[in-house]
């Protein structure tokens, strides 16, 4: 082997322990991404926005896949936990779905029925009642007569709420009265017939019907006489 055939082999043999170094580091960037990023898991994301209080379907949600490090704790990566849920609050698309997004809804006891009345959206919802609260209904009704004074009363003290529909825009009346309230939310009640009957009768001859939020576990006990309420009370203390 002459020096020109020696030259060759060695540059052969240095091309060969080149190729090995550049695979080498290759597969330790590979690696160390790995290690890095980790195995990829499946989740969720909102396809489209949706409104808050609505019950949920899988078919709302697309499938995306992202490093299983890189997931919160609470994403939802299976859909089947969706079943008999409402959405707390809106939904935007593109948003990653997660457990505290959604609650169950709330569902009716023995002896209980569903009813719904629309409630001014200015004055007794607020945006702030959600499925699950317990609120106190208040009615206020006219004087029977011109000498009858006008009354406010808990026509329905500790009243479930299980569902918030959305803000309806309400007819003008037939009086031409443009004074009354513009926007309504249904809210749906979970109430045992009389006070079912209470509700109906409130809607239908009450000037008012409104909602007073209680906090979470911790229902009303009312007082004697603590039930209705007149001006006259104030007047005479």
């Amino acid at each position: 082997m002459n020096s020109r055939q020696r030259r060759g082999v060695i540059l052969l043999l240095l091309s060969v322990l080149c190729a090995f170094a550049a695979f080498a580091g290759v597969l330790s960037v590979i690696s160390d991404v790995n290690s890095k990023v980790g195995p990829e898991v499946a989740a969720y994301q909102v396809k489209s926005d949706i409104a808050p209080y609505g019950a949920l379907d899988p078919g709302q949600f697309e499938k995306v896949t992202m490093p299983k490090r890189w997931l919160s704790k609470n994403a939802v990566t299976d859909l089947s936990v969706l079943n008999g849920k409402i959405a707390v609050t809106e939904l935007h698309k593109g948003s990653l779905l997660q457990d505290d997004m959604f609650v169950t809804r709330p569902r009716l006891e023995n002896g209980q029925q569903e009813i719904a009345i629309m409630i001014d959206a200015a004055t007794g919802v607020a945006g702030k009642i959600r499925p699950g609260n317990l609120v106190n209904i208040y009615a206020t009704f006219a004087g029977q007569t011109d000498k009858d004074k006008p009354t406010s009363r808990v026509i329905v003290p500790n009243a479930k709420v299980i569902d918030v529909g959305q803000l309806t825009s309400l007819e003008p009346k037939r009086d031409g009265n443009a004074t009354g309230p513009t926007e309504a939310v249904p809210i749906t009640f979970a109430l045992n017939t009389t006070d079912a009957q209470r509700v109906a009768y409130a809607e239908s001859f009450a000037e008012h019907v409104r909602l007073a939020l209680l906090p979470d576990d911790s229902p009303t006990t009312l007082r004697p006489g603590e039930g209705s309420y007149s001006l006259d009370e104030d007047k005479n203390k």
